[in-house]
């Protein structure tokens, strides 16, 4: 065996321990409900209207953020297409049944998570202009990271490989803009 496939070994593994805990956790209203919000927050329309708003109110580097954070969002959503078709990692909500979620996945590969890659480019690319925002930005990414845990729709090493990710090109594209 080599050091590459115990590695691999060892994190699947931990994911589908955690999974297990996860989807049999009857988790209270709440945390349900903000699960699914931060979910659905990152189907995009958070992150169109974050960009909205930046455009309108942003100042001398409205429109410099928006290029970058948007530039850093698409070639994620390239990556993370890419990178799902290669990896072809079955999702948990495929493995082993959730007890109260009951959301579609969008597409069908699990790893990275899109919506984490997407989260943290948008995220971390508009805090590095607008340093202020960063907490609310971070919140929200951070947000639709776990919900996409609690759901059933991505492994813990998933969307760690997407904030991961998101974060990389957020830096780059802002070294190529800034």
């Amino acid at each position: 065996m080599t050091a590459h496939h115990s590695m691999l070994q060892f994190i699947a593994t931990r994911d589908h321990r955690i999974m297990r805990k996860v989807n049999k956790w009857p988790a209270p209203k709440w945390i349900r409900l903000w699960a699914i919000a931060a979910t659905r927050a990152g189907d995009g329309w958070l992150w169109y209207l974050i960009g909205l708003a930046v455009l309108l109110f942003g100042g001398e580097d409205r429109l410099t953020a928006t290029a970058s954070a948007g530039s850093a969002a698409l070639v994620g959503i390239g990556v993370f297409m890419s990178v799902k078709k290669i990896s072809g990692r079955k999702r948990p909500c495929e493995i082993e049944p959730h007890c109260w979620a009951t959301l579609l996945p969008p597409d069908q590969f699990s790893f990275p998570s899109g919506h984490t890659i997407t989260a943290f480019a948008v995220a971390v690319g508009i805090s590095l202009f607008y340093p202020l925002m960063a907490p609310a930005l971070l919140f929200c990414a951070l947000s639709i990271a776990v919900s996409r845990i609690l759901l059933g729709m991505h492994f813990v090493s998933d969307v760690v490989a997407g904030a991961f990710i998101g974060t990389a090109l957020a830096y780059a594209s802002y070294s190529v803009f800034a």
